[in-house]
């Protein structure tokens, strides 16, 4: 060490910098003898002579690029061509962190050699005389740029001739942590065209795996089309992401396996925390992505869990400032507000005393205990949180609902109640009446009477005489909202529950000649228990004071059957949950160049994170589900039940949908090929255009992709994919006849029509009006805690109600921990990131690439805004009465565009949030 000390402290040389504090160039010869690298040494001797040491190895195999340039196996005659490529890497949050550890000084001199990157160019085509891969081109990139983020590194490299097209980039990472490369661009070919590798992707470290990254050009293969001189890595890449199914991933990995939900209980922590493992014979449920975590010490077959969950590197939020306002604003709620609010209200039981108090969350707020980090709250979700004046506390302080602020007593009314049942947050449960009377097809033995009291007697007193039953039927005039036989098996075990019940519910409507729906009857039922029979009873709007307010406890009842069933089926089961299978399938089997991988990926951006982070916090045992909303501990479990006896992928399809619940029939003569039941029908109305441009778009795409109808069949990846879906990530449905055959253009492109339009459309109805719709919660309360006063009259219940009704309705409420608690997360699940990409928004780089596709791709964005015009203007029409009217909320949820933020619109290609 004492040698180098002179050698150190040399003046510049003349081809250096001027100035003594600014790094030499990249690659130059005085490195180490400038006082900049100097200034940034570490004390310690033996950092400076292992810094020596990996200057003079540096040295050693100095400019790799010009020695490349020449080992390439061809004659130096032959005539060559030298191109530049650009690397654009996004800084991110942690790389800026990572500028603060050991192995910072090791990276900078990395930089300032000029190699952060070894760039591998690999020839699409076999060596014509050997036919072998021809050797690759590599160059290292150093960095010329940098702007906010955005950072660009260069290199400058020699193609031979004869090197063909190029086919893939192989990327070496040299640095000690991992980085994000948007693309690559090479360009200075004769013909003055380029080379476009999408990456978008994290690139590890060389010192944490020694396998290089590949990422292929914009160029999209069938895999019978692949160019010769990448077949192999196309497989390689399969191969590395589908792992060998063993060990506990690491954050870093890219792995992508199945694996049961075996995750969200707890056992180990306390008792009352075991779940069962959903997946399986006797719980069948979609698989989520392998972990490999150990197991948990009381429960062989459950996996302990820990502070955080693995998914594939690249299916990680995105870690920019700007970029992950909701994920973390989420997960602040989460692990910092919740727990602040567990503090603030010290009665988990305590309901609000009165309607005046549950206004005071929207103009008094709950002030909180300050946290240590001063504005922590108001940085991260300033939208819920304000800082009091004298700096003392933070105050939480909701946002008015829409539907709040523009008619403060809509909930109240049977009106809204029925128009929410079409236009609301779930318009998916609604069904045509089709069987008379109504029956529970559950086993009376257990049950008790399987008829309904709802009787036709019943029915057509409360239509007035405007015809029979069996008229109501013909012309298709009866709905249902049916909760009986899915919650019935539930009822007696949560009510073992404290603090909630449960009951089974039938909600019958009416069809009003103006189009709209008229409440006729609510029946609630509660099976045998104990040595007591069944009990159940129908309420109706009434005249008398007694019966007007039973009626509203019974809708408060059905509202909260609803929620459950909005938030644990239609939501999470049908949506975040069942489309998880679809991503870890593309992965494993789809190459990234394979043009219906490149089809699907934008709608499966960041949905595995999110995924992992509800099984980390929202529907966890002990999570917010269960500690929110009416089937409690039971929540999951009855997802599970409803996916055994409910999905078909077959009926996921929008007008598969509708027909099943015959809210509309097959009609080749209508616009969309179907007739609505309901003519207007908000959600139908405006899905039913989002679904067929989605499907004119899919169509273009695929039918150019696979001109040839035999392409399909004989497409080994796709057919491995959907192979996986069905086999693998829907195990315990693998056998059931409705799944389609790709055999046909046709049949891929309504498969991929349906997967794109739940991830896209479906999700969007029913998750950007949370906070719209359920932000008041009298309006859809999600837990109900007290039984209805007539189950048990001669107790102090039924006195309580006769003298004070409007407290047995509080009473049945939400409390205040719980109603503050869901709508916290309802408001953050409601948010659009400032990041976020709407369906038909911006064209992926490889579709721009052919300009057949992007044309197409053009006319479905055309159609997209067309849409948003027809919206508009519906929700002006006054003849439209399910989405137009006083202090009626517009429906605007599948209006594709939004800004950011809480704004009951927007439809995102994916399950981001």
């Amino acid at each position: 060490m004492m040698m180098m000390k002179p050698q150190l402290q040399k003046p510049l040389s003349s081809s250096a910098r001027s100035s003594p504090l600014l790094p030499p160039k990249p690659g130059s010869s005085a490195i180490l003898s400038s006082p900049f690298f100097l200034n940034i040494l570490p004390a310690r001797g033996h950092t400076k002579h292992y810094l020596s040491k990996k200057y003079n190895r540096i040295r050693a195999s100095s400019e790799v690029k010009a020695a490349t340039a020449t080992n390439t196996g061809v004659d130096k005659t032959d005539t060559a061509v030298t191109v530049k490529a650009v690397v654009t890497v996004q800084e991110t949050a942690a790389n800026i962190l990572s500028t603060l550890s050991l192995t910072a000084p090791l990276d900078t001199l990395t930089d300032f050699a000029g190699k952060t990157f070894l760039l591998e160019l690999v020839s699409a085509q076999l060596d014509p005389r050997t036919g072998l891969e021809k050797e690759t081109i590599k160059g290292y990139a150093h960095k010329v740029n940098q702007k906010e983020t955005i950072v660009t590194y260069e290199s400058v490299l020699t193609i031979p001739a004869g090197f063909g097209d190029i086919g893939a980039v192989q990327v070496e990472n040299e640095h000690h942590k991992e980085a994000y490369i948007k693309s690559i661009e090479i360009t200075g070919f004769p013909n003055a065209t380029s080379v476009s590798v999408p990456c978008n992707s994290w690139t590890h470290s060389k010192y944490d795996n020694k396998q290089k990254r590949i990422f292929f050009t914009n160029k999209s293969y069938l895999p019978s089309e692949t160019p010769s001189g990448i077949k192999r890595l196309r497989e390689e890449e399969l191969q590395l992401k589908r792992g060998n199914g063993e060990g506990e991933r690491k954050a870093s990995e890219r792995i992508y396996d199945y694996d049961t939900y075996n995750d969200l209980g707890d056992p180990d922590s306390k008792d009352e925390l075991a779940r069962p493992v959903l997946g399986g014979k006797d719980h069948p449920y979609p698989r989520r992505c392998r972990t490999g975590r150990p197991r948990t010490k009381k429960d062989p077959l459950s996996e302990a869990r820990s502070s955080s969950v693995y998914v594939p590197r690249d299916e990680a939020f995105a870690e920019l400032k700007q970029l992950t306002f909701s994920a973390k604003a989420l997960k602040s709620v989460l692990h910092a507000l919740l727990p602040q609010l567990e503090i603030t209200l010290v009665d988990p039981e305590l309901g609000f005393p009165y309607f005046t108090a549950i206004d005071s969350l929207f103009n008094e707020g709950v002030t909180l205990p300050k946290p240590t980090a001063s504005g922590f709250f108001q940085s991260i979700i300033p939208r819920l949180v304000k800082a009091i004046s004298d700096g003392q506390d933070d105050l939480l302080l909701f946002e008015t609902p829409e539907i709040l602020d523009r008619d403060k007593f809509s909930w109240f009314r049977d009106e809204e109640f029925s128009r929410q049942t079409l236009a609301g947050l779930n318009p998916y449960s609604i069904e045509l009446v089709t069987e008379w009377p109504l029956k529970s097809k559950l086993d009376p033995e257990i049950y008790g009477p399987a008829k309904s009291l709802i009787t036709t007697e019943l029915v057509e007193k409360e239509i007035r005489g405007f015809m029979t039953v069996n008229e109501a039927l013909k012309r298709k005039k009866l709905f249902i909202l049916d909760y009986h036989d899915l919650l019935m098996p539930y009822v007696n075990k949560v009510r073992e529950v404290e603090g909630t019940t449960l009951y089974g519910s039938r909600t019958l409507f009416f069809l009003n000649e103006n189009g709209t729906l008229r409440p006729v009857a609510i029946e609630l039922t509660r099976p045998p228990i104990g040595d007591k029979p069944q009990w159940k009873e129908v309420f109706t709007p009434t005249w008398d004071a007694t019966g007007c307010w039973l009626w509203r406890l019974a809708k408060a009842h059905v509202c909260a059957h609803d929620s459950g069933y909005h938030q644990l089926v239609i939501h999470w089961l049908r949506t975040h949950c069942c489309t998880e299978p679809y991503i870890i399938a593309a992965n494993r089997q789809l190459s990234a160049m394979h043009p219906i991988y490149r089809l699907l990926h934008p709608h499966f951006r960041y949905t595995m994170e999110i995924n992992a982070l509800a099984r980390e916090s929202l529907i966890n045992a002990g999570g917010i589900i269960e500690a929110c909303f009416s089937p409690a501990k039971y929540s999951i479990e009855l997802s599970s039940a409803a996916y055994d006896q409910l999905w078909r992928f077959d009926m996921e399809a929008l007008p598969s949908d509708l027909i099943r619940r015959g809210m509309a029939v097959e009609d080749p003569t209508a616009e969309h090929g179907v007739r609505l039941t309901i003519e207007d029908y908000p959600f139908a109305n405006d899905g039913l255009i989002l679904w067929d441009a989605i499907k004119e778009w899919v169509g273009d795409y695929v039918n150019h992709y696979y001109p040839d109808p035999t392409l399909v069949e004989s497409d080994n990846e796709l057919q491995a994919w959907w192979t996986d879906v069905r086999t693998k990530g829907h195990a315990d449905k693998k056998d059931e006849p409705w799944w389609p055959v790709l055999k046909t253009p046709e049949d891929l492109i309504h498969t991929l029509t349906t997967i794109i339009w739940v991830t896209a459309g479906h999700h969007a109805a029913v998750n950007f009006g949370q906070y719209m719709y359920a932000g008041y919660f009298p309006n859809r309360p999600t837990i109900a805690r007290s039984n209805m006063p007539t189950e048990d009259p001669n107790d102090d219940l039924f006195k309580i109600f006769l003298k004070k009704p409007e407290a047995a309705l509080l009473r049945c409420f939400p409390s205040q921990i719980q109603a503050t608690k869901v709508m916290a997360v309802l408001d953050v699940l409601s948010n659009h990131s400032p990041d976020e990409e709407y369906i038909g928004g911006n064209v992926e780089s490889s579709w721009a690439e052919n300009p057949v596709i992007n044309a197409a791709f053009e006319r479905f964005n055309g159609n997209l805004k067309k849409l948003e015009g027809i919206i508009d203007e519906r929700n002006t029409n006054m003849k439209l009465k399910n989405r137009v009217g006083a202090g009626v909320v517009p429906y605007e949820l599948l209006k594709p565009f939004s800004e950011s933020g809480v704004t009951g619109k927007g439809v995102p290609n994916s399950i981001s949030i």
